[in-house]
């Protein structure tokens, strides 16, 4: 069979389908349990969304946002009508045709992905399944190799010691979404990947998606229209495949920001720019121009953590993976070199004050899970330095995981430049772009710029009379 023929069967045509209002309980209201419960809501399914954080629910259930993503308030109060909030599952599921699991499964020390919320929602789940009652189980958490085909053994043998018959099925459904856009691809996926065993649940998770699958519904007119774009394809699968397909896609993302960072280092030998490199690259289709952006480094609550677990499935089976591994000590290895960069500049960064420009991980999130600005600003006060820190959305969030003296939080940039001796750009956020660099310049100590994310212009802060390092240039 070649591969062209495998694509056709793996990718399924969906002329037949049927939209059919379903019942559906998602479990989990972080990033991507409360985006898809939106969703779901907005394109006409019954979602009830449920976390077990009082102060998150009492919060959605005023209409607010415990987490910042772009439209999420607005899209929150436009399906209030389909979407309510608790903390606790009903005590009867017999109305609910879907469950979904949307909790997080952070990595252990080992690297292991932690699955201790994910088995209590397993068990929560199956204490409420009834007699002769029909229910699928759709696992959106990114899970270890087989742990679906696991649990759909696990929740049958429950039900046996109970005494309980009812129809359960899984279905493994991984999410791809991009925090700071995952409304957005919430509603625009490239695909969606179901992996089952049971072709009428199967069905079920097919007809929860149709309005996506056909782009049949109504966007707001507040948020980016894309019905131009050609439809996004279903990839039904077993599920061991399915969730490969996770894993296998947020490693090669990871991979290729390490490999363009790689790149950028030997730039910075050479003398070449990062910025024109990429783009040359990009414009062959075979390569592509995402993820091609030099900088920092990735962070966040999927690529560490996700890289870190396929490795360790790889150990369990005595089988190597040295390019993730070096893509994840390239990773570890930006955060010395911008550290070198100061230091060169600074030439000592013991009393020196670094002004650090951004904290969440990538703009468009206040996420600062394995964010790698964090982790710079913690080795610069174990250096010695004092720092100043801004982000448009993030402090809050980084005030815990900062808490110290030598760091203070700033609400405005121009607060966090006062008298500084460099400044860092550590995320990329628009509003940096737009801040009038000629005035920051007059308030700070000496007029050092070092752009961790290559998002200014190089030539013009120069020609303003700032030392400037990038990435690579």
């Amino acid at each position: 069979m070649m591969l062209g023929e495998k694509v056709e069967n793996f990718v399924v045509k969906r002329e037949d389908d049927q939209f059919k209002r379903l019942n559906v309980i998602v479990i989990g209201a972080g990033y991507v349990g409360l985006c898809t419960g939106i969703v779901m809501a907005h394109i006409g399914h019954s979602v009830l969304c449920i976390d077990i954080n009082t102060d998150k629910i009492a919060l959605l259930e005023q209409g607010m946002a415990p987490i910042y993503e772009i439209n999420l308030e607005a899209m929150l109060a436009g399906c209030r009508n389909n979407l309510s909030f608790t903390t606790e599952l009903p005590k009867r599921l017999g109305d609910t045709d879907i469950v979904i699991i949307a909790v997080g499964t952070p990595s252990k020390e080992n690297g292991d992905a932690d699955m201790q919320y994910v088995d209590q929602v397993i068990i929560d789940i199956t204490s409420k399944i009834e007699e002769a009652q029909d229910l699928i189980i759709v696992m959106k958490s990114t899970v270890p190799i087989g742990s679906n085909q696991e649990m759909f053994r696990r929740v049958n043998n429950l039900l046996s010691d109970r005494g309980v018959q009812a129809n359960v099925n899984f279905v493994s459904n991984p999410e791809f979404l991009r925090e700071g856009k995952a409304i957005y691809d919430s509603f625009y996926p490239d695909r969606i990947v179901v992996g089952g065993n049971n072709d009428s649940a199967i069905g079920a998770v097919k007809n929860m998606y149709y309005p996506l699958l056909n782009k049949t519904f109504i966007m707001p007119q507040y948020m980016d229209q894309n019905f131009e774009s050609s439809l996004p394809s279903l990839v039904v699968t077993d599920f061991l495949t399915a969730e490969m397909i996770k894993y296998a896609s947020n490693a090669f993302l990871a991979t290729k920001v390490s490999f363009i960072n790689e790149i950028a280092g030997l730039c910075d030998k050479v003398g070449a720019d990062i910025l024109d490199v990429s783009i040359g690259m990009g414009l062959d289709n075979r390569i592509g121009k995402g993820f091609l952006h030099a900088g920092l480094g990735w962070g966040g609550s999927c690529f560490p953590k996700d890289t870190l677990a396929l490795q360790s499935i790889a150990r369990e089976y005595d089988y190597e993976m040295p390019i993730i591994e070096a893509a994840r000590t390239i990773n570890t290895r930006q955060i010395i070199f911008v550290l070198r960069k100061i230091q060169g500049l600074l030439k000592v960064i013991r009393g020196k004050k670094i002004a650090v420009l951004g904290l969440s991980y990538k703009p468009g999130t206040d996420d600062i899970r394995d964010s790698v600005s964090v982790e710079i600003v913690k080795r610069i006060v174990r250096l010695g330095g004092s720092v100043s820190v801004y982000d448009p959305v993030a402090l809050d969030n980084a005030r815990k995981e900062l808490a110290s003296d030598s760091v203070n939080f700033c609400s405005s940039i121009i607060c966090a430049i006062e008298s500084a001796d460099a400044v860092l750009i550590a995320t990329e956020w628009q509003e940096f772009l737009e801040v009038d660099w000629r005035e920051v310049k007059l308030k700070m100590r000496s007029p050092i710029i070092i752009d961790g994310r290559n998002l200014l212009h190089k030539k013009i802060l120069s020609e303003m009379g700032f030392t400037y390092v990038g990435v690579g240039r």
